[in-house]
């Protein structure tokens, strides 16, 4: 039938098959690809990869060649002449433009240069928690009464740098501030110890072992206030301690010792009266006081005791932050009765937003806060520094 169909398999194959002439083609693609590769690789080699160091000015370029490291400036130390650490020490720092202009920054690790202590900056990076117990050397001042704080030559204020953090949301807000540590060592060390990061403590400045105590408080999270002693309606029967601030003394006496106090302890937000019923009545005495007291970048906490107090109109008047405590709560030292008072803190902070409630550091009040505190998030309630609940001019 003229068809190979029933042929058996492989027999009368023609020869010639196509199958070598198929391999030269592929041997021949094979070599084209390998010329194309190699190629692309050599212009790519001798081309670059399109990034190119910047250089650094030519000053600067200079001083780094003549004495292999980069030239040290004034902001570079401290007013004791001790070296400052950059944020970004102890790295090699490389920047490489890239053919379309923009910078990539690499970063590698290095050894740090020279020998002795190195003070962390905490202008440029804000303060470190692990350094919450040493002061921001630039928001201090040595004077004859101890180092005071100042505001800071980039405008940063003392309230700002050791504020404790809120989160920002619109919670309900409350701060409570337990008054009277340094008094007596096994309150102030309680209350350090058994209290929530969250509670303001506030420290008297008639006080013993203050700079250690403001130390522990600060490692332990807490931001404090400073207590000074001001003159009560019914002084010296009442007398709230030595160098108290008196309305018959003149405005130098009251802010010398005003100093004094204020240079028993550093890392602290504000001013706090400690008694200072009449002094807070009277106008004349409190302006040049909260003067100073806003001139240092603090704030003023008033207690909330004095109902003819003249706070809020004369820290108007010289743009100081201030702010008002809305409860005490334990003029009855009963566990029940303090927890009750901070239910009513609660009912103010809701309706008002916001609330301050102040207490002593009694083995009652730290047991009841403690507790209180616990629970309080659980009911939406964010417990904050009394820096954030201030009334502050420089605030939008």
């Amino acid at each position: 039938m003229g068809t190979d169909l029933h042929a058996p398999l492989g027999r009368n194959r023609k020869t010639g098959s196509r199958l070598p002439g198929v391999l030269r083609l592929g041997r021949i693609a094979g070599s084209l690809c390998l010329f194309a590769v190699g190629g692309f690789s050599l212009y790519t080699a001798f081309r670059g990869d399109g990034l190119e160091r910047a250089k650094p000015p030519a000053a600067e370029q200079a001083a780094t060649q003549a004495s292999g490291k980069p030239p040290t400036t004034a902001a570079d130390q401290t007013a004791d002449g001790l070296p400052r650490a950059d944020p970004r020490s102890g790295a090699n720092v490389e920047q490489m433009i890239t053919g379309d202009g923009s910078v990539v920054t690499k970063y590698s690790p290095r050894p740090r240069d020279g020998s002795g202590p190195v003070l962390v900056d905490a202008m440029k990076i804000g303060q470190d928690p692990r350094m919450a117990a040493q002061p921001n050397e630039a928001l201090l001042e040595d004077t004859a009464f101890g180092r005071l704080p100042i505001v800071g030559p980039d405008g940063r204020r003392p309230m700002d740098q050791y504020a404790r953090p809120s989160s920002g949301a619109r919670a309900i807000r409350i701060a409570i501030v337990v008054s009277g540590l340094g008094l007596s060592q096994t309150g102030t060390q309680r209350a350090i110890a058994e209290l929530p990061e969250e509670i303001t403590l506030a420290f008297a400045a008639s006080g013993n072992s203050l700079q250690r105590w403001m130390q522990e408080a600060r490692r332990g999270g807490h931001e404090i206030l400073l207590q000074v002693p001001l003159e009560p309606f019914d002084y010296p029967a009442n007398d709230p301690g030595p160098e108290t601030l008196l309305t018959s003394k003149p405005v130098a006496r009251n802010i010398e010792n005003l100093h004094k106090a204020m240079g028993e302890i550093t890392n602290y937000t504000g001013i706090m009266n400690y008694l200072g019923g009449r002094f807070l009545s009277d106008p004349a005495a409190m302006e040049p006081v909260m003067r100073d007291i806003g001139k240092r970048g603090l704030l003023f906490l008033d207690d909330g005791t004095s109902a003819q107090s003249k706070t809020a109109t004369v820290a108007k008047g010289t743009e100081l932050p201030y702010a008002f405590a809305d409860l005490q709560l334990d003029g009855q030292l009963d566990i029940s009765a303090i927890l009750k008072k901070l239910d009513e803190l609660e009912r103010i902070a809701r309706k008002n937003g916001q609330a301050i409630g102040i207490a002593s550091a009694f083995d009652e009040s730290i047991d009841a806060i403690a507790k209180w505190s616990e629970e309080a998030s659980m009911r939406g309630i964010e417990i904050v520094g009394v820096a954030a609940l201030s009334s502050d001019p420089r605030s939008p």
